[in-house]
Order: C-alpha cells, then structure tokens, then sequence
C-alpha cells in the first residue's frame, strides 16, 4: 500500500528479469553482427578490405542499436523532432542491417544447400549412365531384330546377346555404386523451405529468401524491442528513485506506545500553556507563489511547469502567472531550449 499522490504503476524489475533481458538483448545483438560479418566479409579477399568491411558492420550494428535507444529517450523527454531524427537515423541503419542479415543467412543456407546439390549430382550422373546403356540395350535389341529377319541368328544374334549381357552387368554395377553413396542429410531448415515451397505452391528460391528475409526482420525487431525495454526500465527507476513512494514497510515496527488519555493530558498541562494555545492565532496559508518558491527551493520539484501544476495542482494560467514573476524578479532564468533554471531567493 502505498500513501504518494504520484503511485508508480508497478515496482522495478526484480535481478532475475534483468539478467534475462539483458541475455536475450546480447544474444540477439551477437547474432545480428555475425549474420552481417558473413555478408561484408565476402565482399572482398584481402584481409584488409575484410578487417574494414567487418569493422564496418560491427559499427552499423551498434550504432542502429544506440540510435533505437536515443530514439526512446528523446520521446520520453517529449523532444518529437529528436526523437525523429534518430528513429530515421535507425531506419536506415536497421535496412542496411537486415540487408547484412539477408544476405548471411542466405549465405549460409546456400552452403547448406550446396552440400545436399553436390551429393543430389553425383547420384543423377550415376542415373544418367545407367539411362544411357539401357538405350544402348534397347538399341542392341533393335539390331538383334534385323538380323532374326535376316536368319543371321548364328552370327549377328549371339554377338549382340554377348555384348546385352556386358552391357547388363555394367549397369548392376553402376547401380551399386550409386546406391552405397552416403544419403544426403537434409537439415531442418532446408526442410522447411521445401514445405513451405510446396504449400505455397512456389519456387525453392522464392520460398527461401522469403524465409530469410523474414528471419532477418524478426531478428532485428527482436534486439530493437529489448535495448528499448532497457531503456524504459532505466528511466523508470530513476523515476521510482526519485519519487520515493512512502509504504507501511518504510514505518518503524517497534511497539506503539500506549494511547494516553485526553483527560491525563489535560491535567498534566498548565492553565498557562492552555491560554496561550487558544490564544495564538491560526497561520495564515501562503498564496500559490510563495508555495511554489518554497517547493522550488526544498528541491521538492523540479523547475519546470508541468511539475508544479502537478504539485500545486492548479491551472495551467496561474503555474504560468507564477514562473512570470520568478522571471521578473530574476529567482528563474530561460535558457535558449525553453527550459527554466533555479538559481534561488537571493538573502536578504
């Protein structure tokens, strides 16, 4: 239970949920920057060029991920223009980075695929083969007709029966050879492009790059959503900090003393002191400025209208009346962002 006006909405994150965060906020930041290493890398041989290109991509990594948490800082200080500055500055790092991404992970599924496509072209080379003495049979037989029609079945036939026969036996060879070959391991990713292919009723290509295009935005959302929970959480305990909710845990829970009578009280104290407290006159409650200048130098508030609206909870007009005067007397100054600065009541 808590006795604040400004009640936080919840409590900050326990050091579990942070250090799950910042796992999954690591993790999916690493493996941006590897997926856009395998792309930049490939651009050139040179070691050189490589260690360049590869710096280059570890920058625009980072520097989209910053610009995402500059981005929700300047709209939490209400700084619009800022804040579009920087969510355009990490649009375009974000497009050349998931276009790393693409182009990593579609890297890395083609050298998958190469591997299955070498294994897939050595068994059609071995079918191949086999294709073409079963034409040549096919062929020979033709041939063994002519020469039945003929009545040259002593020569010609018995020739081409042999040679059917060699012709045979290369063929159960070529096919045992082709069917020791190790099988071809499809990994789960290749499957699932080829099923997606399938139920899209889609190209093999088409389908993958629309897996990993996919995969690289999701990717890139992902880390973008957890460096701005970072954010929000930051700014969030710096609130909870500064507010500083009163709650029955922060009372002392020593034993109360016992309640003591009105009447007891009333014997202990002298006629005099009962004259003087029904005699002494009520404090005059101050007006909101001297309120204001009294919140503004106990640091009860920051100098900004919209905290003393909230604190004096009063119009906007008076609040504006109020920082009128604190300027003409020189207590407040304006600095060139439309910000105010307290430099206090001068002593008198």
């Amino acid at each position: 239970m808590l006795y604040n006006d400004n009640l936080p909405v919840r409590f900050p994150k326990g050091t579990f949920a942070m250090w799950t965060v910042y796992s999954f906020t690591g993790a999916s930041i690493l493996a941006s920057i590897i997926f856009s290493l395998l792309l930049f890398l490939s651009i050139d041989e040179d070691p050189m060029m490589q260690l360049l290109f590869g710096g280059l991509a570890v920058i625009f990594e980072l520097g989209k991920f910053f610009a995402w948490y500059e981005f929700g800082e300047r709209r939490a200080r209400r700084n619009y223009t800022g804040a579009f500055s920087a969510f355009a500055f990490y649009a375009v790092l974000a497009a050349i980075s998931i276009g790393g991404s693409v182009g990593g992970i579609n890297s890395a599924t083609n050298q998958a695929q190469s591997h299955v496509n070498v294994q897939q072209s050595k068994i059609n080379t071995y079918n191949m083969q086999i294709n073409a003495i079963e034409k040549q049979i096919e062929l020979n037989n033709i041939a063994a007709e002519k020469y039945i029609q003929m009545e040259r079945i002593a020569t010609g036939v018995a020739r081409i029966q042999k040679a059917n026969n060699q012709l045979r036996q290369q063929q159960q060879t070529l096919a045992a050879e082709r069917d020791s070959l190790p099988v071809v391991n499809q990994g789960s990713v290749l499957g699932l492009i080829d099923s997606l292919a399938k139920s899209l009723n889609v190209q093999t290509q088409t389908a993958q790059l629309g897996l990993v295009v996919f995969l690289s935005v999701l990717l890139d959302f992902f880390a973008a959503f957890f460096v701005g929970l970072i954010g929000e959480e930051l700014r969030f305990r710096n609130q909870f900090r500064r507010v500083n909710p009163i709650t029955i845990d922060a009372f002392n829970t020593a034993e109360p003393k016992e309640p003591e009578l009105l009447t007891k009280t009333l014997d202990t104290s002298s006629e005099v002191e009962q004259r003087e407290i029904l005699e002494t006159e009520p404090e005059e409650p101050k007006n909101p400025y001297e309120k204001a200048i009294e919140a503004l130098s106990s640091n009860q508030v920051n100098c900004t209208k919209r905290a003393v609206t909230r604190f004096l909870k009063i119009s906007s007009e008076e609040v504006d009346d109020i920082f009128k005067q604190l300027l003409e007397e020189g207590i407040v100054s304006k600095k060139p962002n439309n910000h105010y600065q307290w430099h206090g009541v001068a002593q008198s």
